[in-house]
């Protein structure tokens, strides 16, 4: 028996809060929205209730317009900030006033086919909320019909820190109506965390958006920040395939079609994005109109949801290598050696086992087994080496940020397992 998957069981059973899942104790206090898709993964190769547990936990979150938010506050907890008081929604359980990327269906099309016969019953309601959610997606954050969903936030990224927010967010005044009150660095060191001004810019908008009323037409109107990005995208594109492939399984066929030409039009989208001088994908910045080439690993997640021409796939995998040359860990999510790099940092460069975990899946499914293999082993390494910490340093492979993290031990009970990617 592998002591690692035991480990990881422990981790998600020690988070558990009944029947949610806190990423970590006390830096995370609450239900993170794509961390409990991924968390949820991880259940449903063990204990597919559960699994199912996690999800519909998540859905009492829903807003009525059926966004779900990014945390759902189901407990009180003194050990984060911005809480219920600084988000001021309206959801009869407390949640906040943003989203995350878009993991869900991707996680119920998992667990739907690990729980087996005579599951629809318990996944027609998820699939119901699913559908609900990519509506919302493509009506309050795709307005013009682009087929390229917009984050108001850059925490609605899940990559909250990125250097790709860096331009966009130095627009955000850092005046705020809240008191910025810090819990995260009286758990984790400072040098891993946003720094305060950040924290200013991201209250701010957190003000705006409270003072709409959390109306998403009113939000548009008033965000000073709007990025199309591109990782959420193609999450976004993923989610729907699986989406669609339900709702074809469970005869919805009007859904299904509805479903399919929200996924064509986004698979477009991203395709108009591709950059050949920079050998990856791109967001753009919506306030600007200009691209974000701030160097990050979104600019590679397309490989999860897209089947590309060999060129583009081999033009992204040959430089997915050139970042990855000499480090103990892959994959980094800023470019190694640039200004804006710091492999310590929260999101501005550590390898993030959640996201080489996309990334494994995007390399198989356009044809470079050997590199996501590759990736799997050195994600694997890392974990076993250091333990389940919230993301690593790539050049050290030092385990950063909160540790005994729910995310890290279902990613590794997955990756463990697939002993079929070579």
């Amino acid at each position: 028996m592998n002591l690692h998957v035991d480990q990881a069981k422990r981790i998600l059973a020690a988070n558990d809060r009944g029947g949610y899942t806190v990423p970590t104790d006390r830096l995370y206090p609450f239900q993170w929205n794509w961390d409990s898709a991924f968390v949820a993964m991880g259940f449903a190769l063990y204990d597919t209730d559960r699994a199912y547990r996690e999800l519909e936990r998540l859905v009492e979150g829903q807003w009525a317009d059926g966004m779900i938010p990014h945390i759902v506050f189901h407990a009180p907890s003194e050990t984060y900030f911005p809480g219920p008081d600084v988000w001021r929604t309206k959801h009869t359980i407390a949640t906040s006033g943003i989203t995350q990327p878009p993991v869900f269906a991707i996680a119920l099309r998992k667990l739907h086919e690990a729980a087996g016969k005579g599951a629809e019953a318990r996944t027609l309601p998820l699939y119901e909320a699913a559908l609900k959610w990519h509506r919302w997606w493509y009506s309050a954050r795709d307005p013009d019909g682009t087929g390229l969903v917009a984050l108001l936030h850059p925490w609605e990224s899940g990559s909250d820190n990125s250097p790709a927010w860096d331009i966009a967010l130095a627009r955000v005044p850092t005046t705020t109506d809240t008191p910025v009150v810090r819990k995260d660095t009286g758990h984790v060191d400072a040098d891993m965390r946003p720094r305060d001004e950040d924290y200013r810019r991201f209250i701010h908008l957190v003000d705006t958006y409270a003072a709409c009323g959390w109306d998403p037409a009113k939000q548009w109107e008033k965000a000073s920040f709007k990025v199309a990005e591109i990782q959420t995208t193609a999450i976004l594109l993923k989610a729907g395939e699986d989406l669609e492939h339900l709702a074809r399984l469970f005869d919805r066929t009007e859904d299904a079609i509805e479903i399919a030409a929200f996924n064509n039009r986004t698979r477009k989208a991203i395709m108009a994005q591709w950059r050949p001088d920079l050998a990856r994908f791109v967001s753009r910045d919506l306030i600007s109109g200009e691209d974000v080439e701030a160097a990050t690993q979104a600019g590679f997640i397309p490989l999860l949801s897209l089947d590309l021409d060999k060129q583009i796939a081999d033009a992204l995998v040959a430089e997915m290598k050139a970042w990855s040359k000499d480090l103990k860990v892959a994959f980094p999510t800023t470019k190694p050696g640039i200004a804006s790099w710091e492999p310590k940092r929260y999101w501005r460069g550590p390898a993030w086992a959640i996201i080489n975990w996309l990334l494994i899946d995007g390399l198989k499914r356009n044809g470079h087994t050997a590199v996501a293999e590759k990736l799997r082993q050195s994600t694997i390494t890392a974990i076993e080496t250091e333990g389940f910490a919230e993301y690593f340093d790539p050049v050290t492979g030092q385990g950063c940020g909160g540790l005994g993290f729910s995310w890290t031990a279902a990613a590794y009970l997955w990756l463990e397992r697939r002993v079929d990617v070579a």
